[in-house]
């Protein structure tokens, strides 16, 4: 973790330069070391170093800049790696109640998951396919798969169940779209090539068949 001058000086991220001078020579008057003795002077000597060293980087705009950066960077990281561990452990746990049917529950970690990294396709993915066993949650499903798709466009999987779902909401135009991306990058799927022949056909019957009730 960097150095943090402002807090050195006990002055806000947003001080002005002047601001910023008023603190220096506050403090640099009440930490003079000539002030002090014995090992009371050793200690302000420490302190005067510091605020002084504080105030040569706040007071220069390219310094005072680069030290801004260094700041920030750090936080971030970690608030990026927090976040990343957060949502493995959520789909760690989703994948789990997923294995043992608990369909309602591993929707409720993957949607965790996903609150604590929304780019996470396979997060989305995941989603998709448990709400997909809870037909009540099938527009839920849909927009789950159709997000999945945005953050990996050419995933087949994703794809092919994107058109079973759309297909099964009835939105046909959509889900033809997602099969014929399936074959474009996955290659022919007999499944897929049937599913396209019914729908072209005007034929909705069985739809919700092709894969079965889940996924």
């Amino acid at each position: 973790m960097a150095k943090d001058y402002y807090l050195t000086l006990g002055a806000a991220r947003n001080s002005t330069r002047d601001q910023i001078r008023e603190r220096f020579r506050k403090l640099a008057r009440e930490r003079h070391p000539d002030r002090f003795q014995g090992a009371e002077r050793q200690r302000a000597e420490s302190d005067f170093q510091d605020i002084t060293e504080a105030f040569n980087v706040l007071s220069d705009a390219d310094r005072r800049r680069q030290h801004d950066l260094e700041l920030t960077r750090p936080e971030a990281s970690s608030a990026a790696n927090d976040a990343s561990r957060l949502g493995r452990f959520h789909m760690e746990a989703g994948v789990q109640f997923y294995r043992d049917g608990n369909f309602v529950q591993a929707a409720e970690a993957f949607e965790r998951a996903i609150q604590a990294e929304p780019k996470n396709h396979q997060a989305w993915h995941h989603l998709a396919q448990s709400l997909a066993h809870q037909r009540r949650h099938l527009m839920r499903a849909v927009e789950a798969i159709a997000r999945a798709c945005e953050l990996q466009a050419i995933n087949p999987s994703y794809l092919k169940l994107a058109g079973k779902l759309h297909a099964e909401a009835g939105l046909v135009d959509r889900a033809e779209h997602y099969y014929n991306e399936a074959i474009v990058w996955g290659g022919e799927d007999p499944v897929v090539v049937k599913a396209l022949e019914q729908m072209r056909g005007g034929g909705k019957k069985g739809w919700s068949g092709l894969f079965g009730r889940g996924t």
